[in-house]
């Protein structure tokens, strides 16, 4: 029984076996098919995805070429246009070239037709001149036969004429003996006697001849200039002011004299030694006096000591402090002053040294008159003057106002200030012009322009204004001497005597050795001495008197 249920369990176990077998079998067939089937899928797959890639691909080559193909139809077409208009241009170039030459040929065909036109002018112009020439010829071969008969006439006159000279020479020769018989002269006496009349009628003739130029000049060109030096002097309305050589500084009190000479009298050294300015301290209540010819240098000294006695500390670091700051102010108004002179007479582009020149004449007198404010007045009188006259108004005030420049260095440089700035503005390379009216305007060289003597002028007015100037009299009296000294060299004058200030002469004259007429000459010539010898502000009036007195006594 166990048996058969062994067998039964194993014949069971096997057909349980066999058939997990079977079932396995079957499996592995079916998942071999479904591998198969999945990979046919995949195959075909891929297959219709590279088929797909592939006519993507020949569909963009289709349009491509078809794009391609569009281009070159175009290409052959612009070709085709290019082509008919190449042919164009070849029939228009052919054309053109067809009508240059027939222009050509008609150009040439003129040019040919005036060339012989002219030919044809100039043979018969050639012609023409050579019957010209001929019949020139003709008329000068009749001329020269006239002239060879002329000249036969003019050698039988010459021969008449030649005897006719020595008839008239033997004639004269025989008149002369006559002469000299009955006038009992030889010819050289006659001479003289001929050349001292003449003299005499010539001095006479030469003084009447003077007198009346001098008067129609007098009468024409005065009324003119007195017409221009009014208007002028009217229009240059100017303050004038007298500087002396001193200084005066006010003191608070007279203690302070004592500070300021200082201990052993070191502040009083200080102070003159670096100004080179005399402090005078006397007995004058509450002042000390500065003394010095340089307006410059007295000018710091002033206002050095104005700001210590302000300051009142006074000691000779203190003092030199001062003393350079004054410098430089006074610098300063310098260069103040002389852009002032520019501005008030309306002077433009002079160079910076010509405008620090200007303002030095700010500390610089002449007869005690302000050589600035002259310069000033000078360059207004000129500018009126040539505006009148019709001369460059702004030339003649440069020069004008630029006259009086050397005497900004004249304690500097040597020669005269005439000298000396006719070279500063040479150097500074001003005007020409302006150079020589400044050479001119003491007679140091003749006035060749409008313009120098229209600075004469000016120089002259504003020097002879009333109260413009003061001379010394010591100066004063040898300018008179030498007024007299000229007039008395002269033969003939038996006194002189300078009146009116030096401003006029009078000279009596012998009337045996003088005449009337010779006084006209003898006056021209003083005046003309006075002129180159002396130098006066103004002018001087030569006046000569001749007078004859005859005495007798009745007894």
């Amino acid at each position: 029984m166990q048996i058969a249920i062994i067998v039964i369990l194993v014949i069971a176990l096997a057909v349980v076996v066999g058939m997990f077998m079977n079932t396995k079998n079957q499996d592995a067939q079916k998942i071999k098919d479904a591998e198969k089937a999945g990979f046919e899928h995949g195959i075909a797959h891929r297959k219709k995805e590279e088929e797909a890639v592939l006519g993507s691909a020949e569909q963009k080559a289709q349009e491509k070429i078809k794009i391609a193909n569009s281009k070159l139809e175009e290409a052959e077409r612009k070709l085709n246009i290019a082509n008919q208009q190449l042919e164009e241009a070849e029939e228009k170039a052919e054309t053109r070239k067809k009508e240059v030459l027939v222009e050509a040929k008609d150009e040439i065909y003129k040019l040919r037709q005036e060339a012989e036109k002219e030919i044809r002018d100039r043979r018969s112009e050639i012609s023409k001149q050579e019957r010209r020439v001929h019949q020139k010829e003709e008329t000068l071969d009749k001329k020269l036969d006239n002239l060879e008969h002329k000249e036969e006439l003019i050698q039988e006159k010459l021969k008449d004429a030649e005897r006719l000279c020595e008839e008239a020479e033997a004639v004269k020769q025989e008149q002369m003996s006559t002469l000299e018989r009955i006038s009992e002269l030889t010819k050289e006496q006659a001479k003289e006697y001929m050349i001292r009349t003449l003299e005499d009628e010539l001095i006479h003739e030469k003084a009447v001849k003077i007198s009346s130029y001098e008067q129609q000049l007098k009468e024409e060109c005065e009324e003119k200039a007195r017409g221009y030096l009014s208007l002028a002097i009217a229009k240059c309305a100017s303050d004038q002011v007298s500087e002396s050589t001193v200084s005066v500084v006010a003191l608070p009190s007279d203690e302070m004299k004592g500070r300021i000479i200082g201990r052993e009298g070191r502040n009083v050294r200080t102070l003159e030694t670096l100004t080179g300015v005399d402090l005078i301290i006397d007995d004058t209540p509450e002042a000390i006096t500065l003394s010095c010819f340089d307006q410059v240098r007295r000018e710091i000294a002033r206002i050095a000591l104005e700001r210590l006695i302000s300051d009142g500390r006074i000691h000779p670091s203190r003092i030199e402090e001062t003393v350079e700051k004054a410098k430089r102010e006074v610098e300063h108004k310098i260069k103040q002053e002389g852009e002032r002179a520019v501005i008030d007479t309306n002077v433009h582009g002079l160079n910076h040294e010509l405008v620090k020149l200007l303002g030095r004449l700010h500390f610089r007198t002449s007869y005690r008159q302000n050589v600035l404010t002259h310069s000033i007045e000078v360059a207004n009188l000129c500018g009126v003057l040539a505006s009148e006259l019709g001369v460059d108004v702004s030339l003649a005030k440069r020069a004008g106002l630029l006259h009086d420049i050397g005497k900004a260095l004249t304690s500097e440089v040597e020669g005269s200030h005439v000298q000396i700035g006719v070279d500063v503005c040479r150097k500074l390379h001003e005007n020409p012009e302006v150079i020589h009216a400044i050479e001119a305007h003491h007679n140091d060289v003749e006035p060749r322009t409008a313009i120098a003597c229209i600075v004469q002028a000016a120089d002259a007015v504003s020097a002879a204004r009333p109260g413009a100037r003061s001379e010394n009299c010591e100066s004063y009296i040898k300018r008179l001497e030498k007024l007299e000294e000229i007039c008395m060299s002269y033969k003939g004058v038996e006194k002189c005597y300078a009146v009116q200030a030096g401003r006029e002469i009078r000279v009596m004259v012998q009337p045996e050795v003088i005449s009337d007429e010779k006084m006209v000459l003898t006056a021209r010539q003083i005046a003309q001495q006075i002129e180159s010898e002396m130098e006066y502000p103004g002018q001087i009036k030569v006046n000569l008197i001749r007078e004859s007195r005859v005495a007798d006594y009745a007894k």
